[in-house]
């Protein structure tokens, strides 16, 4: 039984650290062994260890490998199938002062071996059935580039990173050749899994160029400010130069290169919380920043004068090798892109790739810098589940592959996000137990599911961000939410679109809307989230509000029924309070130019029900034109749950399906009706009332509202 064991020790020389984690190596022990002792090659230094200490010992020049002779380790093979909601990703807890530590570690060691991949142990063991993710390096050549997110990484990857030795001189053509050796047996291993190239620079024309040499492997490349655009470099007059500099000037060419490259203010700001007062941020920020600059000299050893040299031109070949090949490319790609960035035009690049590559998606960062991986504002594994790159196997599956939002996740989400809305409206919630009573609070709702959650979509769906919160912060509980397959196309994007909110929704959960994902959340006992009235009425006309556009059939109870899930009709009211309709479909189609657009955006987007299943058929997407209010506040109402389990004549007769699919529809109605009565006895109903409020007693003291 194969096994991961984390062994600190140097990953170059004979240099043993006993206390050394971020940057030991996973050594795999086949079973059947005792836990005596452990041997391994390390790039070069066997190591034993025997009764909980660390030798050295017979220095050679091998791969990471096992040794036969040596005894073996048999670890419990103890691989995690599932994530909890607030899972720990380690953001914040590494900075790039990690990165130059981890840097010097590899370059204070030379072995002058050639390069290879190396397992960082912060990665951990990754959830079952995970595909394999390869780093490849930019021009530091450390691989350490991904330090930053290896903790999260790991739970979603078998994470591995690409090596290249200080002193190594291994041409473009033989570094596409070792990744397409390591590609090919990753894939006669798990053919049905995809396999992940993360190049970052100088790494996205390396994953390029083995992505268009192997069209019938399933890759799926992440590409950071990638350097295919390098002819176009912004320093291609100072590059001539570097060649005639004195060795002694030389040091100061990692201090201009570090603030070219990177975004220091970013860097900066990696482990500063959001949540701090303004000048304890500014002297977090501040002592960040002092401590950043004396490792930059650190750069110089990183990369030598020769290797720097040798980069440019190896940098070169591999930017013309990629660029002359993007058309044999069938990868998925996706290219995250700087706004700052002073090393290449990656904004420009990331539009020419977007359209010279057969499957490109774009993500855009207008306040970073070169290093993008290596500065604040990015998650990477967040990036990726929000524009549907994460998959297990083939084809994406949104149920399937699914991985809850991480504590920093919902931090970041709620707070930098969509913190100010649900400041300014203040939601409430209450529920239903199973005797009538209506409580304050979300305990009404059962725990375990399945659970099926039936209500009225408010306009544009405001109402959803609280009570995605809601359920996280006082139940743990993920609301899977059902939402129209538009979100999902990437029709709604720019050139350049930046992380958004559609992908927040998809971080957080929301599947496309069909029979079978529906089916599938249900026996996966998920609380799900079902809006019948669809867009109809999250696109409601004018004099619309809380009014019910359901269809006719009976479309939920009878797939309720089948899993024994318990429904929970809800209401939320709020819309009106918040804005007010000044033009919705009826008047924007009468204006010629606007005409044109709505109606070329509603013929090519996807239909959820056929124009002839009644009003809730005609869902005709526009944007409508609102004028803001003085914010009032959401009220959500979660009614007494209705029990399926057991009652199978739901599912053998159509009548008794009809009246319990009325019965949920009528108690939606009343629930609403109830709240629009109620919410005029909340003296905190004003945005205004609350702030005095929480002026008064505290900003964390949760407002009252009506009695109940």
């Amino acid at each position: 039984m194969a096994s991961c064991l984390g062994v600190g020790v140097s990953l170059f020389g004979a240099s043993v650290q006993k206390n050394r984690h971020s940057w030991g190596v996973r050594v795999r022990s086949e079973g059947g062994a005792s836990a005596d002792s452990v041997s391994a090659v390390v790039n070069g230094a066997s190591v034993v260890r025997e009764e909980g200490s660390w030798s050295s010992i017979d220095k050679g020049n091998g791969w990471l490998k096992s040794k036969a002779a040596e005894k073996k380790i048999k670890l419990k093979d103890d691989v995690p199938e599932k994530l909890e909601p607030f899972w720990d990703d380690g953001y914040g807890t590494v900075t790039v002062k990690d990165y130059f530590d981890a840097a010097k570690d590899f370059t204070q060691h030379p072995d002058g071996g050639p390069p290879r991949w190396f397992c960082p142990v912060a990665s951990g063991s990754p959830l079952k059935g995970s595909p394999i993710l390869l780093f490849l390096p930019g021009m530091d050549g450390t691989g350490c580039g991904l330090i930053l997110h290896h903790k999260a990484l790991g739970k979603a990857f078998e994470v591995r990173c690409l090596h290249i030795p200080v002193q190594d001189r291994t041409p473009f053509e033989g570094l596409v050749k070792l990744v397409e050796e390591t590609i090919r047996s990753e894939h006669a291993c798990s053919p049905n899994k995809p396999i992940y190239l993360v190049g970052d620079s100088f790494g996205g024309c390396l994953a390029l160029a083995v992505a268009s040499r192997n069209p019938k492997i399933d890759l799926v490349l992440i590409l950071s400010n990638p350097a295919t655009s390098f002819g176009r470099s912004q320093l291609q007059p100072l590059f001539p130069f570097l060649g005639a500099m004195p060795d002694v000037l030389h040091e100061t060419v990692p201090y201009v290169l570090s603030f070219i490259m990177g975004e220091p203010f970013k860097m900066a700001t990696v482990n500063v919380e959001s949540k701090l007062p303004p000048m304890q941020r500014f002297e977090k920020v501040s002592q960040n920043l002092t401590a950043l600059l004396p490792n930059l000299s650190d750069l110089a050893s990183i990369i030598p004068k020769d290797t720097l040299l040798w980069k440019l031109k190896l940098l070169k070949s591999a930017a013309a090798y990629a660029n002359s090949r993007l058309h044999a490319v069938n990868a998925e790609v996706l290219v995250l892109a700087s706004g700052k960035d002073n090393m290449v035009p990656s904004g420009d690049e990331s539009r020419r790739l977007r359209k010279s590559l057969q499957n490109c998606t774009v993500r855009y960062f207008k306040e970073n810098g070169h290093t993008l991986l290596l500065e604040d504002g990015i998650g990477l594994l967040t990036v990726i589940r929000g524009a549907q790159k994460y998959r297990r196997s083939r084809k994406h599956d949104a149920v399937l592959d699914y991985l809850p939002p991480s504590l920093a996740e919902y931090n970041y989400a709620f707070t930098q996000v969509t913190g100010l809305f649900h400041f300014l409206t203040g939601s409430t919630m209450f529920s239903t137990l199973g005797d009538g009573t209506v409580v304050k609070g979300l305990s009404g709702v059962p725990n375990e599911g399945p659970v099926l959650l039936v209500g009225y979509h408010n306009l544009l769906g405001l109402e959803l961000t609280p009570l995605v919160e809601g359920f996280l912060r006082e139940k743990g509980i993920v609301v899977r939410g059902v939402a129209h397959p538009e979100l999902f196309l990437g029709n709604l994007e720019s050139e350049s679109p930046e992380v958004s909110l559609i992908d927040w929704v998809k971080v957080f959960g929301a599947v496309p809307v069909t029979a079978n994902n529906l089916y599938k959340l249900l026996s996966q006992k998920a609380h799900v989230l079902l809006y019948p009235g669809g867009a109809r009425e999250a696109l409601h006309y004018k004099g619309e509000e809380y009014k019910l556009f359901w269809p006719n059939q009976q479309e939920f109870v009878r797939m309720a029924a089948r899993f024994g899930a318990t429904i929970v009709p809800f209401g939320a009211v709020g819309e009106d309070d918040v804005a007010q309709m000044l033009l919705d479909y009826n008047d924007l189609i009468k204006i010629p130019m606007v005409s044109d657009y709505i109606r070329e955006a509603n013929q090519n987007s996807a239909k959820v029900r056929d124009a002839d299943k009644g009003e809730v058929g005609s869902q005709n997407l526009f944007p409508p034109l609102l004028f803001p209010k003085i914010p009032g506040r959401f009220y959500y109402l979660f009614g007494k749950p209705i029990v399926t389990k057991g009652r199978e004549e739901i599912l053998k007769d159509k009548n008794n399906a009809n009246q319990l699919y009325d019965q949920v529809k009528s108690e939606v109605e009343h629930i609403l009706a109830y709240l629009i009565k109620k919410r005029k006895e909340d003296p905190y109903r004003n945005f205004i009332d609350r702030t005095v409020y929480k002026a008064i007693y505290s900003s964390q003291h949760e407002v009252p509202t009506f009695d109940l």
